[in-house]
């Protein structure tokens, strides 16, 4: 019994020594000093408060953000308003709200912070640890959009300074919102030009086609009619800047069954698309108007027979999607001041589609065209098989 009894304590005697150094050095491997958890508590709030300010500042932005502002102030309680009104109080003393608006008018209309006294801040409650506050301005683009305000006990030189930093990060997440919401004002501008473009020309002559089938080939008008319903449904759909290459190529078989049907044996396609990037997320309409330029300014002014060709390939990261035809060409001088905007009109699909790709994927994706008077057009375009924040509406 003696025997087992050494033997324990020999063990605690080792075991406890190596086991306070196990969790020393865990806990040093994940922070090794005070400071670096400091940081890490503070970059940890900041993540959390920034995705529900992506939105902008309204009411349910500041509601889900401002647990983790005041924990990230220290402070009793925090408040953030707009320019007419209270979005949301968060923390103790919530009897304090109908307060706020007066206290943050000097701060809108000055664009200086305020401190907020003990006087101003009088209640009945004897335990409530709202005794005094800070103000600060959340300026964007040089204009006051709302306050934010932090309250305890007391209020110090540092709480100013921290508020005021605060505030100027939820600035920053706020003019992120801004700048998210004009690109895609920009990009449904750019689509709305790409749709504008697109039903004078096809539109008219797909009725027309359709119409010269109906009594010598009710059947073929009757198919014709269901490919225009698909091809006009996807065109013109309301939501979503991006779609599957799957989705786009279906379109444009819808539109060159049209086509053919109105050229006849003139025209001829081919496609040849590897299984493997259909499902591509891609820009919504960032093919059709390549194919349709393909035949308004090769095909319709070539002689005779023309061919187009669809090529889409795996080439590891990137997806290379190429649309070729055999018709009239055009001068690169003329082409390439088209793309930089000096040009006329008659490729408006190409810079539009050339604008979107760099804006959504970067300036190395951009159309690359070949072609020369009598020798033809291929568009090449090469899109990331994958890229954050780029995802197929459902």
């Amino acid at each position: 019994m003696r025997g087992v009894l050494v033997t324990l304590v020999v063990l605690v005697t080792v075991l406890v020594p190596v086991g306070a150094l196990w969790w020393t050095f865990r806990q040093r491997r994940a922070f090794g000093t005070s400071a670096e958890r400091a940081a890490f508590d503070v970059l940890h709030l900041a993540t959390q408060a920034a995705p529900p300010l992506r939105a902008g500042l309204s009411e349910q932005a500041a509601a889900r953000s401002a647990r983790h502002l005041r924990k990230l102030l220290g402070s009793s309680a925090l408040a953030l308003t707009d320019r007419t009104s209270v979005l949301t109080w968060d923390g103790a003393g919530d009897h304090h709200a109908d307060q706020v608006l007066g206290l943050v008018a000097p701060v809108l209309s000055g664009g200086r912070p305020v401190i907020v006294s003990h006087s101003s801040l009088s209640c009945g409650a004897i335990d409530c640890p709202v005794r005094a506050g800070v103000v600060v301005p959340i300026e964007t683009s040089g204009a006051i959009v709302g306050t934010l305000a932090a309250f305890g006990s007391s209020v110090g030189a540092g709480t100013v300074r921290a508020a005021t930093e605060v505030a100027q990060w939820v600035a920053t997440q706020i003019e992120l919102a801004q700048l998210h919401q004009s690109e895609a004002r920009a990009a449904d501008a750019e689509l709305r030009a790409l749709r504008a473009q697109i039903s004078p020309h096809f539109v008219y002559n797909a009725l027309t086609t359709i119409a010269s089938f109906v009594r010598t080939d009710p059947a073929r008008a009757r198919e014709l009619l269901l490919q225009f319903a698909e091809f006009t449904r996807y065109s013109f759909r309301s939501h979503g800047q991006f779609t599957t290459l799957a989705e786009e190529l279906r379109s444009i078989d819808a539109f060159l069954q049209l086509e053919r049907a109105r050229f006849g044996e003139r025209l001829s396609v081919t496609l040849r698309i590897a299984p493997e990037v259909l499902p591509a997320v891609v820009p919504f309409l960032v093919l059709q108007p390549l194919v349709e330029n393909a035949v308004r300014h090769g095909i319709e002014g070539r002689r005779g027979p023309g061919r187009i060709t669809i090529v889409s390939e795996d080439a590891g990261a990137d997806c290379v999607i190429s649309v070729e035809d055999d018709g009239v060409g055009m001068d690169p001088d003329q082409l390439r001041r088209q793309l930089a905007g000096t040009g006329d009109t008659t490729s408006v699909g190409l810079v539009n589609v050339d604008e979107r790709l760099r804006s959504v994927f970067g300036p190395e994706f951009g159309l690359v065209v070949e072609t020369a008077p009598g020798a033809g057009t291929k568009v090449i375009v090469r899109v990331p098989k994958y890229k954050a924040g780029v995802r197929a509406s459902a």
